[in-house]
């Protein structure tokens, strides 16, 4: 494993750096899918934290929970979208300042 912070590379990057085309299409779907899944996901939160601090356990009960629970998964797969996206930017600005 610490090779891998030494210089090689992983198959999905070489990928990367050999499909430009690819790599920037990629790139901006991550960023739509980023945007889309974050979008006013700190007032949907804050919204659903509101609602199960006012009902309790009622709410917990009312489909709160799961909601607080959807919302968890879509955070998980926004930050998924948002490290991809940031890979492809990786490997489009290698691509620009260095020729291999």
């Amino acid at each position: 494993m610490a090779s891998n912070a030494m210089g090689e590379r992983t198959r999905l990057y070489r990928w990367l750096l050999r499909h430009r085309a690819a790599c920037y299409v990629l790139m901006t779907l991550a960023f739509l899918l980023f945007g889309l899944l974050s979008l006013d996901l700190v007032k949907v939160v804050s919204a659903n934290a509101g609602y199960l601090w006012e009902n309790g356990w009622m709410g917990l009960v009312d489909g709160g929970f799961r909601q607080l629970l959807e919302l968890l998964v879509n955070a998980l797969v926004a930050i998924a979208a948002y490290l991809l996206f940031k890979l492809c930017e990786h490997a489009l600005v290698h691509r620009l300042a260095h020729v291999d």
